[in-house]
């Protein structure tokens, strides 16, 4: 799998130390020159492709900094600070532990875009690495201290009300599924006074569960949050740049509102435009309207939304799956930074993550997603010829596969860009209505 979002497969079948090296050093060849910052998730493969991945890069004579097992977020925050060339992490994000992935981004910290992925693509391809003799081979150095320079950050983010989350005296579950945010995200609620429970945060790699933060995949979390009587849980993907919540009833929060509370708590500060992409609720649109602010779709992924971002000269920004982007801070998904602004609004607040949720309208989603059917394109027109004779007033974006807008909700089809399937979310006012539109299309899509 290949796309801005990442070089992504299955170790063993597909990926392996060959195909890592020759892409680090594809990738060092297109940067030319400078240091590039490397860092992983806890996989168990990470170590092997992180060796591949440096002996790639020094091969063409570029200066590594390996940070160790970190955040996604926290090597794009160290690749301006260090003034790099552009870096890459090995991780694939929610994806089970036997995928691994290369993600590779530019000198300001954020994902190359596509001209830049086809670059590095050809260079691969063309086998035109610009190899360096023994004497000009790149150094290498490695940096333990960023996740505590991550940390500190946020802590100096006027908009974290650090005085009213200690105040707060919160008492939080994080799940952090052994991966990269094992040690960051409880390390950033402690500094802010938060009582923490630790929850698979071994940052061993051994995904106890489906790592995507899901609500089907949070019902240890809410056992945990329920049994020691915490006020909220806190769940990251293995490279901690997702975010979902578990309220103080143990009930998993769809992750859909993670970036919908983020939005609401800024919105409260400072007016100005939002930016999500076109698989993410009406909630983040709906809560923006309330405030007098305006939001804008981008295709998904995380350049994608960035460059809208950019372009908008939004406030805040991300995606509906738990990706909270600010970029104040830095333009990334960065679940420390989603749980620094949610505790922020609850505690200046004064109420309940129930309460906080329970006064938001309700919208009625769907995420599914299945194996790629032969002929998916026709299909796909099928699903669409029948959607023009079932719904008034319909629209429809082709930006990222199909997205379908009508009075009383929507729903989008596309292919994934990190998994051979395909994804289909509907979202309306009726979970009856929701009901019925997933079943009606993925009958037409078998």
């Amino acid at each position: 799998m290949i796309s801005t979002s990442g070089i992504r497969g299955v170790i063993g079948s597909g990926l392996d130390p060959v195909l890592v090296t020759r892409y680090a050093a594809a990738f060092g060849t297109y940067l030319k020159k400078g240091k590039v910052i490397v860092g992983r998730d806890s996989r168990p493969s990470g170590e092997l492709l992180k060796m591949a991945v440096i002996a790639g890069l020094r091969s063409v004579g570029l200066t590594v900094i390996d940070l160790g097992i970190v955040p996604t977020p926290t090597v794009e925050i160290a690749i301006p600070e260090l003034k790099a060339s552009g870096g890459i992490c090995i991780t694939a994000s929610h994806n089970p532990g036997e995928w691994n992935a290369l993600k590779f981004f530019d000198g300001r910290g954020e994902f190359i875009d596509k001209a830049a992925l086809e670059k590095v693509s050809q260079i691969y391809v063309e086998e035109t690495a610009a190899f360096k003799d023994h004497l000009h081979l790149g150094e290498f150095h490695e940096d333990p201290r960023w996740i505590s320079r991550h940390i500190a950050h946020i802590l100096r983010l006027p908009s974290v009300n650090k005085t009213k989350i200690k105040k707060g005296g919160f008492k939080v579950v994080v799940d952090a599924i052994n991966g990269a945010g094992s040690k960051a995200l409880p390390d950033l609620l402690e500094t802010l006074g938060v009582n923490v429970v630790r929850l698979n945060c071994d940052g061993d790699g051994n995904f106890v569960h489906n790592p995507e933060p899901t609500p089907a995949n949070l019902r240890s979390l809410g056992n945990r949050v329920k049994k020691v009587k915490a006020d909220l849980g806190l769940a990251c993907d293995p490279d901690a740049d997702r975010l979902a919540l578990v309220d103080e009833k143990g009930q998993a929060i769809s992750e859909e509102l993670t970036l919908a509370l983020a939005v609401k708590y800024i919105l409260s500060k400072r007016k100005g435009n939002v930016v999500v992409n076109l698989s993410t609720s009406r909630i983040t649109e709906y809560i923006a309207g309330e405030a007098g602010c305006r939001t804008y779709y981008t295709p998904v992924g995380e350049a994608n939304v960035i460059a809208g971002i950019r372009k908008y000269r939004a406030v805040i920004g991300g995606e509906g799956n738990g990706g909270v982007i600010y970029p104040q801070f830095h333009s990334g998904r960065d679940a420390l930074v989603g749980a620094a602004l949610i505790l922020s609004l609850l505690a200046e607040s004064n109420k309940s993550l129930g309460e906080t949720v329970a006064e938001l309208p309700r919208f009625y989603n769907i995420k599914a997603k299945a194996a790629l059917p032969s002929g998916f394109e026709k299909k796909i027109a099928g699903v669409e010829s029948g959607a023009r004779k079932s719904f008034e007033r319909l629209k429809i974006d082709r930006r990222d596969g199909l997205r379908f807008d009508f009075p009383r909700g929507w729903f989008q089809i596309r292919k994934s860009n990190t998994e051979p399937i395909y994804r289909l979310i509907i979202e309306t006012d009726s979970k009856e209505l929701t009901e019925i539109i997933q079943k009606e299309i993925m009958n037409l899509l078998k």
